[in-house]
């Protein structure tokens, strides 16, 4: 293939997976985290290849065949082939072994954070030279990069267990190493392919461990990746192993809006508090109840004794007839247990979002190991930014509103 033809055919690889990249960003509601960066690279890369193409850039073929393009491409493709994709490219800090601060980055982060994806481009070959240490000088082999996701990961906890990775490889990957990845714990996507292995002799100045010969004549086992040999070939997608948290923790903002008359068809008013009529809009337009019964399906629920005493007291100022009988049949489904906050809850600064009760309902849900169930996404940021990162599932509030639609406007029920 000539230079130009490999020109023309990476600048179409490059402007495809532009495309791409911006549907994977364009897929969720809130933006995929990373996304623009993935768009940037790929954009830098299509502006060197049309450098090159007009000869600003003199370049040899084989750089050509070795752009960032073929990362990139596996990048997008282990995305589009994975479920609940949160970022793409993300940065994690974590300490390794010797107590030092590195930072790693995640190709994909998918199934709501609970997986890590390394997209590997390069070829089976040479993957398996740098992991016999035939690779350039500093080149890091694969079984390192996997130490250091693991390293990383366990410091990552999402739900309290730790993120599965994966390490798909879009240039195929030698039988050894990827026996040697999956007996550490992660997962191999791509073809595995066999090694052969064959006697070379070597002069005696390579100061090698070896066996004499019959010659006299120093020789070792060398190993060659045979890419004819297909051992097996995983695909995306399967089933991902996620330890999913079986315990959920309920604020006084869930417990309010589980019983809500705005969660129960009583959002058709008009109130005369603004605040009301904006929830009575945003129910109209997406119930939350069915969220929230989705999400704690066969889950254990707890809630804390100041929780529990807050929501009542609540309840009793300000609560209907139907909102307290809803109650009362809800707390039958929940244990509630002593007020126990966590260490790490314990070492918030007070400020205007971090008050003592809401440290008491999420740090106790982070002794239980649960998932708080909130609508105050404010202490949750405010404590993120502490570098407290609590387990939750965020949703919008409901406010007690049985009682205020006497003085209501009705609106029609379509």
């Amino acid at each position: 293939m000539s230079v130009h033809t490999l020109l023309c055919e990476r600048i179409t690889i490059a402007e495809e997976l532009i495309k791409r990249a911006a549907a994977l960003s364009g897929s969720r509601k809130d933006g995929l985290a990373g996304g623009s960066k993935l768009c940037s690279k790929l954009k830098a890369e299509l502006k060197f290849l049309h450098k090159v193409e007009t000869g600003k850039v003199a370049i040899k073929e084989s750089h050509l065949q070795s752009t960032n393009l073929t990362h990139l491409q596996a990048i997008i493709e282990s995305a589009e082939n994975l479920e609940e994709v949160v970022g793409v490219l993300h940065v994690f800090t974590y300490e390794d072994k010797f107590g030092e601060k590195q930072s790693l980055v995640v190709d994909v982060v998918a199934n709501s954070g609970h997986t890590w994806v390394k997209a590997v481009g390069r070829k089976a070959e040479a993957l398996h030279n740098i992991w016999l240490g035939r690779g350039q000088y500093g080149d890091k082999s694969i079984i390192e990069q996997a130490e250091d996701f693991l390293q990383a990961s366990c410091q990552q906890p999402v739900q309290y267990s730790n993120p599965h990775i994966i390490f798909a490889f879009y240039n195929g990957v030698s039988c050894p190493m990827a026996q040697r990845l999956q007996k550490m714990g992660i997962s191999v996507r791509g073809d595995i392919v066999a090694v052969n292995a064959f006697t070379e002799y070597a002069s005696e100045d390579l100061h090698l461990s070896s066996d004499e010969s019959d010659e006299g004549g120093e020789h070792l086992q060398v190993t060659e990746v045979d890419r004819d040999k297909l051992i097996a070939s995983i695909a995306f997608p399967t089933e991902v192993r996620v330890d999913m948290c079986n315990r959920v923790n309920l604020d006084i903002t869930t417990l309010i809006t589980y019983v809500s008359a705005l969660s129960y068809g009583g959002c058709y008013f008009i109130f005369k508090e603004k605040v009301l009529s904006e929830q009575a809009l945003q129910e109209r337009e997406e119930s939350v109840l069915p969220l929230l019964e989705e999400f704690m399906k066969g889950k254990e629920l707890f809630a804390c004794e100041s929780a529990v005493k807050d929501f009542q007291v609540i309840l009793e100022t300000l609560g209907g007839p139907g909102e307290k009988s809803r109650a009362t049949v809800f707390m039958e489904r929940i244990h509630v247990v002593a007020d126990q906050p966590s260490e790490r809850a314990l070492t918030l600064v007070p400020s205007s979002k971090i008050n003592s009760r809401s440290v008491t309902i999420f740090g106790t849900g982070d002794a239980l190991k649960a998932i708080t169930m909130t609508a105050n996404s404010g202490f949750v940021r405010a404590a993120a930014n502490q570098g407290v990162r609590f387990s939750v599932f965020v949703h919008q509030p409901r406010a007690l509103t049985e009682s205020k639609e006497a003085s209501a406007t009705p609106l029609p029920k379509h």
